[in-house]
């Protein structure tokens, strides 16, 4: 389980604490992705691996620097030579990391080479306009012709070779769909599941928006790169 975070220092230790419950998880690597807080102490102290990096890198960097970690670990330990799948979640799921099974299991029955997880709806209230998913979304049907439910849900698991030929990860906030259409347009196994976890909802102030607008270009910039034209989000169609 590899755990990406930047200023998580108030959720980290029971993201991590809740993932150690889950008996396929043998490996739980957290990646301080230049965080400003506390966040790499007390995921070590609730009991994760943690390396990190010296600045923030984004998202995609702190995924291959964690997958590195464990095979790191793989490597130096006898014991632990079988190459694994991965699972990626998000460092503010907190208890709820408990419930994120139904991801791995399909994986590691040979049913699926990626499993996304399709969230309910959120306790907090929060979320924008869908502007970032209905792009992301659209681009992925347009690249592929696969329509997903969530398609910038983080919580995903999958086999090491998919991980490996979805290298190098779209940068930025663009690594869902970067890896989404990477993976299905070489012929990968794609599913989404539904999972019961819950996580920190983006507000709507300022940051929030600025935080979203990030993610606009990272979505635009994966899909533009890999020769897909999105069209207009539907929220601008209708002139909403």
């Amino acid at each position: 389980m590899v755990i990406p975070a930047k200023d998580e220092q108030d959720r980290i230790a029971a993201t991590v604490r809740a993932a150690a419950e889950i008996p396929a998880a043998d490996i739980v690597i957290v990646v301080d992705d230049g965080s400003t807080d506390r966040t790499a102490a007390v995921a070590a102290d609730a009991g994760a691996t943690v390396v990190g990096h010296a600045r923030n890198r984004g998202k995609a960097a702190a995924m291959e620097t964690g997958a590195m970690a464990v095979s790191a670990i793989e490597s130096r330990e006898p014991s632990r030579n079988a190459p694994r799948a991965l699972l990626f979640i998000d460092a503010d799921l907190e208890e709820s990391a408990a419930r994120v099974r139904p991801l791995i299991d399909p994986v590691l029955a040979g049913t699926a080479d990626l499993t996304i997880a399709v969230l309910p709806p959120q306790r907090n209230p929060g979320g924008g306009r869908g502007l970032v998913v209905d792009l992301s979304r659209t681009g992925i049907e347009r690249a592929t012709g696969w329509t997903p439910r969530q398609p910038l849900s983080g919580q995903r698991c999958l086999t090491r070779a998919a991980f490996t030929a979805a290298l190098p990860l779209a940068p930025g906030w663009g690594v869902e769909t970067g890896m989404t259409i990477d993976l299905l347009r070489q012929g990968y196994r794609v599913l989404e599941v539904e999972a019961d976890l819950h996580h920190r909802v983006t507000g709507t102030d300022w940051k929030a928006q600025l935080h979203r607008g990030r993610q606009y270009a990272g979505v635009m910039r994966a899909l533009t790169t890999r020769g897909v034209r999105p069209s207009l989000p539907a929220q601008l169609r209708r002139g909403t």
